[in-house]
Parts: C-alpha cells; structure tokens; sequence
C-alpha cells in the first residue's frame, strides 16, 4: 500500500503533476513522503510552490530512498535515464513506468536486478481525477504491489489490468481516445452553430451532451446500442441524424482510427522514438 512509503517521480511533467496531486488529495501519501526530479527549474518551482513535494534536477536523489520510482519521462530519453539510475535505485522497489510503447523487458535489460516492475497506460483526464489506466505486470510483481499502483492510479480515476500486448491497443483506445472524442465534440459544436446556435452555447450543449451519454453507458450498464435505440423515434429527428452517421460510416471510422493508432503504436514500440 502506499500509505508512509517514499515515492520518488523522475520526470516532474504533466502526468506526475496528475499523479502527485490525486495522491495528495486522496490523502494517500504527504508531501514529506513525495521528490520529484526534473531538469526544468520552472517545473520544479511549480511543483514545490503548489504541492508542497520535494524537487531535484538530480534524477539519483530522487530515488535514493525510494520504495516505489514512478519513471514519468519521454520514451526516447528513457534508455539514458535508466543506466543513470541503475547504480542508485534502492534494493528491488517497486517500479513503475509510464513511457508509452517502452516494454517491460527494455527496462529489465537495464535494471537487470529489478523484479517488481509494472508498466502503465494513463491518459489526459487523470488531470482532473477522471482518467482511465491500463496496468501490465511483470512476473515478479506480488499483489500488494499490484494493489499498490492501483491506488496510485485510481487516485486520478480508474485503473484495470491488461497484459502487455495488449497496451498498444490501450493506447489506441484509452490513450488517443480523449482526441477524437474532442474532435467530436467540436464537430457537434460546429453543427450547433450552423443550426443557428451561439458558439458558446453549442460548445456547453455537445460537452455535456456526450459527458452525459458517457455517464449513462457507465451507471446504467447497458449496450450502448440499446441507450442509442430508445433516443429513436420512429420517424423522428434522431433517426434522421443517425440515418446520416451510417451513411457516413460513422462508427466504421472510428473503428479504423483505432485500428491505425494500435498500427502506429507497435511501430513506434520498436524504433528509438515514440510519440503518443
């Protein structure tokens, strides 16, 4: 559990800010408990000034000590960043990595004595407590520390465990996900305004259009396809619209967006950069 365990982030960006602020709102760990290292001294004084957390531009100082390292930096820096931590990690804690497309078996060739390793797929939402991350385990990893990452990130919204080939398509999913539903969001936005509709109201109504049909899918429990038909009426304005989205093939173009982001995924996964 994490509850009086130090935890050190190398890496202070976007997604640690996420994850330090969900631990310290959920009461799951204290500032004292928490350093982050970041070269980037605008980071490291934002960081301190509103979290309260321990900084360092020295990577080593930041997991000196450390029962869990959480490696929140790019994948193409992360080779250099694991042979520099490599001599100062603390006997076998429990790492995890968030770098997308960065294998588990990439960071057990440079931490060759590493066991507990854990590999994750969180997505921009955790920014405001509401994202989704997919987990994939190493063998050595026990379930206390597998209960132990799920805190960490059910501290910013939900969190499931998947093996690790299936976090491609994670990241296809999940990962990419919040981008296409923006763009959707902006398309419903733009119907609304060339319906007539102020851009401001259009952009409240389809936010909250698609946060509420979300909301349904996921408290009420049913196939989506069975929400969809009850909106329906017969010879009605929905299905008039939805007449429109099958015309377009709607649904067949998200699918293939997927498809395309899983594709990239894995050829990212095996060169020396990665890009989400």
């Amino acid at each position: 559990m994490l509850t009086g365990r130090q935890i050190g982030f190398v890496g202070g960006g976007n997604m640690a800010e996420s994850l330090l602020a969900g631990l310290l709102r959920k009461g799951l760990s204290s500032p004292g408990r928490l350093v982050v290292s970041d070269p980037l001294a605008s980071r490291r004084e934002l960081l301190s000034r509103n979290l309260g957390v321990s900084v360092t531009p020295d990577n080593q100082a930041a997991v000196r000590g450390a029962d869990i390292v959480v490696l929140c930096v790019e994948p193409q820096v992360l080779d250099d960043v694991l042979r520099e931590l490599a001599p100062s990690l603390p006997s076998d804690p429990v790492i995890i990595s968030v770098a997308a497309g960065y294998p588990l078996s990439r960071v057990q060739h440079h931490l060759p004595s590493a066991t507990r390793l854990i590999r994750a797929m969180p997505n921009t939402p955790s920014a405001i407590g509401e994202g989704v991350t997919a987990m994939s385990l190493a063998p050595g990893v026990s379930s206390e520390d597998r209960e132990t990452a799920r805190q960490l990130f059910e501290s910013v919204g939900m969190a499931v465990v998947v093996e690790e080939r299936l976090l491609d398509a994670v990241t296809a999913l999940s990962g990419s996900g919040p981008a296409y539903v923006f763009a959707m969001i902006e398309a419903l936005a733009d119907g609304g305004v060339l319906a007539g509709l102020p851009r401001s109201t259009a952009q409240l109504l389809a936010a909250h259009t698609v946060a509420g049909a979300a909301s349904m899918v996921l408290e009420q429990g049913e196939h989506p396809a069975v929400l969809k038909d009850r909106v329906a009426s017969p010879g009605g304005t929905t299905i008039a619209g939805l007449y429109q989205l099958e015309q377009r093939k709607l649904r067949a173009t998200l699918m293939s967006a997927v498809e395309a982001a899983t594709q990239r995924s894995q050829e990212l996964g095996k060169t020396e950069n990665h890009h989400l």
